[in-house]
């Protein structure tokens, strides 16, 4: 395939600040293959970095290209690359591990201290025209799958990982807290794991529906009635709002035995009912990315168990992202409307950018 020498780029330069510009077609060094991208999903992260310049210790010193919900397709391997070849359409997994350290060698590649994870300061993420990635991680993807649904096995891979993290199974109620993207995708998640009862609650009726469109058994507007009023009692938690009283009133609604994950990102402190964790023994853990779901995300997308194209709110080109002084940006759902897909939502939903 021939490749161009330069390409475009999506850069953040400062807060509020994006460019397209022209920049080196990178080379793909061993073991990585040049991925010409095809679409990618804007996440809250992006958002986050875009509208404050920081994520906690993450901190936006010199111009980043953001993105890292990404897919596209093969178009040069580097020395070493056997298992994929130029047109293999991949969904690109966004965190190398040096996969030497002490929790790689455990098979915790997530909490590797030194991976290289796209739109992640300093590392360039995938609002771009090309990107070389490691050949590891880069998943062929059928094609039966979209190339929105290729890019949004990321953020499907963290709704698997909570799962697993939990042990979700048949028998289990589940309840998912919070209806924005990985709500949805945990809770379809659940349901493709062999839950029968799910409940979803959220403050937005039009999530609400979405997530009863896509499997939810029941929702609650937490609003208008507290999850003990509704009679919510669940063996499982997957805490995705990341709001203080939700994650309270959820953690209490939980029963002996039971799981919680904590997903969504609030603040720096929670405050839980810890005579309830104690004298329950209910397991509470947190969840850091994922590690080893691409291939169960993709059989749970191509299957239909997951719809992740009804998470695309709008479309943007690579030249839109910065355009109108950022109107058209990461999380915002402006421009060309989708029909059938989650119009009218808050920022922070997934707005494919096509390349």
């Amino acid at each position: 395939m021939s490749v161009p020498s330069t390409m475009r780029a999506s850069v953040l330069h400062g807060i509020g600040e994006i460019r397209v510009e022209e920049r080196p077609v990178p080379d793909p060094g061993r073991n990585e293959v040049l991925v010409r991208v095809g679409a990618v999903g804007t996440c809250g992260s992006d958002t986050h970095y875009f509208e404050h310049g920081r994520i906690g210790p993450f901190v936006v010193r010199a111009p980043l290209v953001l993105g890292h919900e990404a897919m596209g397709t093969v178009v040069a391997r580097g020395a070493g690359v056997e298992r994929l070849s130029p047109g293999d359409r991949v969904s690109l997994e966004p965190g190398v591990p040096d996969g030497v350290c002490a929790q790689c060698r455990a098979g915790r590649y997530n909490l590797c201290p030194r991976v290289r994870f796209m739109a992640t300061p300093p590392v360039d993420g995938a609002f771009c025209e090309y990107v070389a990635w490691d050949a590891d991680f880069a998943h062929p993807v059928p094609d039966t799958l979209s190339d929105e649904a290729a890019a949004l096995l990321e953020p499907l891979s963290v709704g698997v990982w909570a799962c697993r993290k939990t042990r979700v199974g048949p028998g289990d109620r589940v309840l998912v807290t919070g209806a924005g993207p990985i709500g949805l995708v945990a809770a379809q998640t659940a349901r493709a794991f062999g839950v029968t009862d799910v409940t979803v609650t959220d403050v937005s009726p039009h999530r609400l529906a979405e997530a009863q469109r896509s499997g939810a058994t029941r929702a609650v507007d937490v609003r208008e009635r507290s999850l003990a009023g509704a009679g919510v009692r669940a063996d499982v938690l997957v805490e995705c709002s990341g709001v203080a009283p939700a994650a309270y009133e959820a953690v209490s609604a939980v029963d002996p035995a039971g799981r919680v994950v904590l997903v969504g990102m609030g603040g720096q402190e929670l405050t839980l009912p810890v005579s309830h964790l104690q004298n329950s023994e209910v397991e509470l853990t947190g969840t850091f990315r994922y590690t080893n779901t691409w291939p169960t995300a993709i059989e749970l997308a191509a299957s239909g168990a997951v719809d992740l194209d009804s998470l695309v709110t709008h479309r943007f080109g690579l030249a839109e992202v910065g355009a109108d002084g950022g109107t058209a940006r990461p999380g915002r759902t402006q421009g060309r409307g989708v029909p059938g897909a989650l119009r009218d939502t808050p920022e922070r939903e997934h707005v494919p950018v096509r390349c």
